[in-house]
């Protein structure tokens, strides 16, 4: 059953430019559209998400989605919204980023179902590896004229910019190469839509054009808006760098954590972008959040929903848990329950100090570690005032002063946290 995927996506924020009669297009018939992916590194990242959400949503409406590892454009640069070129990659490399990016888009699309449609994953480099220059600008570049490439924002903007240093001629050449994507596709795929972000736009078209030209069909083009934060600041980064889609390149520790520290306002439109939640479900959220937005209910919820999809739900609830630790009620069992990239996540920042492993075995006296051995606190007096006002833990659990730290302490044969009151942590580390 096909359901109208403008609408799902217009309620949810996701529409920027719809080509007129590509709705009715899709109202008709299953129909195949495809997104292009970035193949430089080995995983996608947050701002990967919408387009991904994009191609889910259309499956989910009934419409087979087609994901396209740029392999061959990769191998050039998209001087789309870019000041600089990218670099180039080896087919080795390509390959490999294009098994890691499937794996992830897995999460999200159906690859291996018997449906008709079932998600379909390509490579440019598979069709454009054996085109020769001469037949390229025999074949493709005669049917687009200079003055309808140069019209194009991306390539204005490029040119025009005093920070850039122009423009080369392969990336001029980029446009017409995306667009060869869409007419090979329309042939060999019957794939009749491409969508992207905003930016987009101008590629996007130039594939509709050729289709129009070379095939005499009609391929439409659908964009979303690129998501900006309410603060300003750009979306997909955190102090680190890049929210990867990778665990091992962002922790879902850091990943749920990211979410869960949106503002008000972005967590609402997030939720509507990033998740599944139908519209009456997602209004109650809003409802209720509202009514009580100290207890962010909104960004509780996106985090969870999207730390499951990109992870899993061992991961979520260890997020939880470490994020308990931090601002909730935890036990010395919970953080020795953590594993030590979750742990160092959680602590990250955190004053720490290195201590022998014969300083372990023999046991440290609890007012050495705070002071003389760890630096904590400034001196022994101070650290048998803290003990006297009983605000010092180890590993959460609250100390007198003649307590030692032995290796029964140690969370993951390698560390000891110290705190004082509910704030002031410190992190002792063996060497």
């Amino acid at each position: 059953m096909i359901k109208n995927f403008v609408e799902e996506l217009t309620w949810r924020g996701m529409i920027h430019t719809v080509m007129p009669g590509a709705e009715e297009h899709l109202m008709e018939s299953m129909r195949s559209a495809y997104v292009g992916f970035d193949p430089t590194a080995d995983s996608l990242h947050i701002g990967n998400l919408v387009p991904i959400m994009l191609l889910a949503h259309y499956q989910r409406c009934g419409h087979r989605p087609l994901a396209l590892v740029g392999g061959a454009t990769g191998m050039i640069g998209d001087p789309s919204g870019k000041s600089n070129e990218r670099n180039l990659l080896d087919e080795k490399t390509l390959r490999h980023n294009q098994d890691a990016i499937k794996n992830q888009l897995s999460h999200f699309l159906d690859f291996e179902s018997d449906a008709e449609n079932a998600a379909l994953l390509v490579n440019n480099y598979d069709w454009m590896k054996d085109f020769s220059f001469l037949e390229f600008i025999r074949d493709v570049g005669k049917h687009i004229t200079v003055n309808y490439m140069m019209a194009k924002d991306s390539v204005k903007n490029r040119i025009s910019s005093e920070s850039s240093e122009g423009m080369s001629f392969t990336e001029f050449t980029y446009q017409l190469v995306q667009g060869y994507d869409f007419l090979h596709l329309f042939k060999e795929n019957d794939c009749s839509i491409q969508m992207g972000g905003s930016d987009q736009w101008g590629n996007i078209t130039t594939g509709t054009e050729l289709i129009r030209r070379i095939a005499s069909g009609k391929g439409f083009a659908i964009t979303c808006p690129l998501i900006t934060k309410s603060d300003g600041s750009k979306f997909g980064k955190s102090e680190g760098g890049n929210v990867w889609l990778d665990a091992n390149r962002t922790s879902p520790y850091k990943f749920y954590q990211y979410w869960l520290n949106s503002s008000d306002a972005d967590a609402e439109k997030y939720i509507k972008i990033f998740t599944f939640l139908n519209k009456e479900d997602i209004n109650t959220l809003i409802e209720t959040h509202n009514e009580a937005p100290h207890l962010r209910v909104l960004q509780k919820r996106l985090a969870e929903e999207i730390t499951m999809m990109v992870h899993s739900k061992g991961d979520l609830e260890n997020a939880i848990k470490a994020s308990d630790i931090l601002f909730g009620k935890s036990t010395s069992d919970d953080l020795k329950a953590l594993n030590e990239q979750t742990f160092l996540d959680v602590f990250d920042g955190v004053p720490q100090t290195e201590v022998t492993q014969s300083d372990i075995d023999n046991g440290i006296d609890i007012i050495a570690a705070l002071a003389e051995k760890g630096g904590f606190l400034k001196s022994n007096g101070e650290a048998r005032r803290a003990l006297k006002e009983n605000s010092i833990s180890v590993n959460k659990e609250k100390v007198k002063d003649d307590y030692k730290i032995t290796n029964k302490d140690l969370i993951n044969n390698k560390f000891v946290l110290l705190q004082r009151g509910k704030k002031n942590y410190f992190v002792l580390r063996i060497k």
